[in-house]
């Protein structure tokens, strides 16, 4: 529980901070790393994702951006498994959210989260991160729960 309350904090510090303070962040990904997702047909969904380490990179997340490629995401990395909650204040663009356990099989999708809502998302059960993709594109692809990701995430 103490995790999920450091991530809400982190994300209601980051939703207040001071716009010239949001307009240094960068908005580009930095470096992208290759995420596969392996749907139970076999079918393999390569994406391009940028991996949130720091709560600071956690809080912000995908904050403020107006676009994400098909094939990129997000991966939010937690460090240890543990209930986890997600919100999308000040997120413009609709995601499907994957909740990802420490063996990477998908634990919970979120489908088409709701743009600019607090309300919370919760990962249901103990997961090591979140993967977020653009909302509607794990129906389009047959992405399920119980699918795998294969990540180096998920070799530790």
């Amino acid at each position: 529980m103490r995790g999920f309350w450091a991530t809400m904090i982190a994300c209601v510090l980051a939703g207040l901070a001071p716009a010239q303070m949001q307009a240094k962040q960068p908005t580009q990904p930095a470096g992208l790393e290759t995420l596969t997702i392996v749907a139970s047909g076999g079918a393999r969904h390569d994406f391009q994702v940028e991996v949130m380490r720091t709560p600071e990179q956690r809080a912000r997340g995908l904050m403020h951006r107006q676009f994400l490629p098909a094939d990129r995401g997000m991966l939010f990395d937690f460090e240890r498994s543990e209930p986890v909650a997600m919100w999308m204040e000040n997120t413009f663009i609709p995601l499907d959210m994957l909740f990802i356990r420490a063996d990477g099989s998908i634990a919970r999708i979120a489908e088409r989260t709701e743009p600019l809502s607090r309300r919370t998302i919760p990962s249901g059960e103990p997961v090591l991160s979140v993967l977020e993709i653009n909302g509607g594109l794990s129906e389009k692809l047959g992405i399920r729960a119980g699918d795998r990701v294969e990540h180096p995430l998920f070799k530790r």
